[in-house]
């Protein structure tokens, strides 16, 4: 009997995987350095691990048939969406084969009437919502990148809908599921609630890969809105923006988007996307309903930011200006770029209780200050989460060691808040060492029992979340 994958497998066994599956996918699989170089991590400061193999398969039961074969040799196994993730998700540390599932990007059912549909793991976000949009309904879970669904799903992904939509694990309703040693796994009807059984489809969101590979998703989605409002406003601190977005909420004003921006970040989107706005905290708002609706909510909210020192609140009315604006937020990640041209970017997030929130995007704009770095903050403040995009100068060993430092005292700080050191991006790689932090024994064993139940061999996703 094989024991768990440890290190990287034998050269044979991976020789005879490739091979298999060369002559199998013929041009749906390469080993060209390039195409491998893509499917490893590329977008934070995690060391890209590439793959042994890229392979695009086009159904379930293609992907069942390379799961069987890797399963047989031991050889791991990397789920790939679209590659957006920041924490490692997809590298290959022992190599293996990374099943890109791009082709895999159909919607396959709407069932309008019962507000779901059925889609395959490689269709994006905003393919999904223009086949859906003759239909007068949309998946509103918005992570600002173009990500698949799968990527989503597995991420357990969010965004700046959140505060109204809820997050990923709220919209899935049921997954079909490769596990490891290649079983299909349905985790659920298509009802809208069930108490039959373990919620499988829960445990699979958010699994990032480690237990199965997602080939088929139903969705719950929203209707369009008769009338959406958005709108900025700035505000004389952070302090004062994140008490308005939280006294917004416990109004019951029910807000669809509201999302900070320090002034450093209202800077870096002036630079990038050429706004004209005053540098200044702001938060970005957005409100769905009917006309008559959002507009007594925008009132409503103009009144409790003016109380709190904020305004004007300008509004962008026409559908044109409230995607710029949007799409300015969308571009944060980039748009960091600008204040410190050569350095790299490194994508990070936490998330506290909401009524910690001002206190801790203070606390870390203070830490940020004292040490010299430039990392600016953007944050989903209607549940508490915020994001920095810190710059870093990678051919500077100090500078590097200075930003390890932040970034391990911002985790501190959000657990030491009753928060966790990740509301959105996931562990992968790069955020492992804090589970020890963020979760007593017990729990941690828990997750491993649970892998060790799915994946006793280890070559799912192996090295991401936890170790074994």
């Amino acid at each position: 009997m094989k024991t768990p994958l440890s290190g990287k497998p034998a050269a044979s066994d991976l020789e005879t995987v490739v091979s298999i599956l060369s002559a199998r996918f013929g041009n749906r699989a390469s080993t060209l350095p390039g195409i491998r170089q893509t499917h490893a991590n590329s977008l934070t400061w995690v060391a890209a691990q590439p793959p042994d193999i890229v392979v695009f398969p086009d159904t379930t039961e293609e992907i069942v048939d390379i799961v069987k074969l890797c399963a047989l040799h031991q050889v791991p196994i990397i789920p790939f969406g679209t590659g957006t993730s920041f924490e490692g998700h997809v590298n290959a540390p022992w190599g293996g084969v990374s099943i890109d599932t791009s082709r895999m990007n159909q919607l396959l059912t709407v069932h309008a009437e019962d507000l779901d549909c059925v889609i395959q793991p490689g269709i994006t976000r905003k393919a999904l919502n223009e086949q859906l949009r003759d239909t007068g309904l949309f998946f509103p879970i918005d992570p600002g990148a173009d990500a698949s669904l799968g990527g989503m799903v597995s991420t357990r992904a969010s965004g700046t809908n959140a505060v109204r939509y809820g997050t990923m694990k709220d919209n899935v309703i049921a997954l079909k599921v490769v596990l490891p040693n290649g079983e299909v796994m349905t985790t659920a009807r298509r009802a809208k609630k069930s108490s039959a059984g373990y919620d499988l489809t829960r445990l699979m969101v958010g699994a990032e890969g480690t237990l199965g590979l997602i080939t088929e998703i139903t969705l719950r989605l929203a209707g369009i809105p008769e009338a959406i409002s958005a709108g900025i406003c700035p505000f004389p601190s952070v302090q004062a923006a994140c008490d308005a977005a939280i006294l917004t909420i416990q109004s019951g004003l029910p807000i669809a988007r509201v999302e900070l921006a320090d002034e450093l970040q209202v800077k870096a989107f002036n630079l990038h996307s050429h706004l004209g706005l005053k540098e200044t905290p702001m938060l970005f708002v957005e409100f769905h309903g009917t006309e008559r609706g959002v507009e007594e909510q925008a009132e409503r909210f103009g009144d409790i930011a003016a109380d709190l020192g904020g305004g004007p609140f300008e509004w962008a009315t026409k559908p044109e200006e409230r995607s710029k604006l949007w799409q300015a937020r969308h571009d944060a990640y980039w748009s960091a770029l600008a204040l410190r041209p050569g350095c790299k970017v490194i994508a990070t997030d936490v998330c506290v209780p909401i009524s910690r929130l001002a206190e801790c995007v203070v606390a870390t704009q203070e830490d940020i200050k004292s040490t010299g770095l430039v990392a600016p903050i953007v944050g989903h403040v209607g549940d508490g989460n915020f994001h920095l995009t810190l710059l870093c100068d990678m051919e500077d060993a100090s500078d590097i060691e200075k930003c390890r430092a932040f970034l391990h005292r911002l985790v501190e700080r959000s657990l030491a808040m009753e928060g966790t050191c990740t509301g959105e991006h996931g562990i992968g790689q790069e955020k492992m060492k804090y589970l020890l932090d963020e979760h007593p024994a017990a729990t941690l064993d828990a997750m491993r029992a649970i892998k060790r139940a799915f994946d006793p061999l280890n070559i799912m996703n192996p090295g991401k979340i936890i170790t074994l």
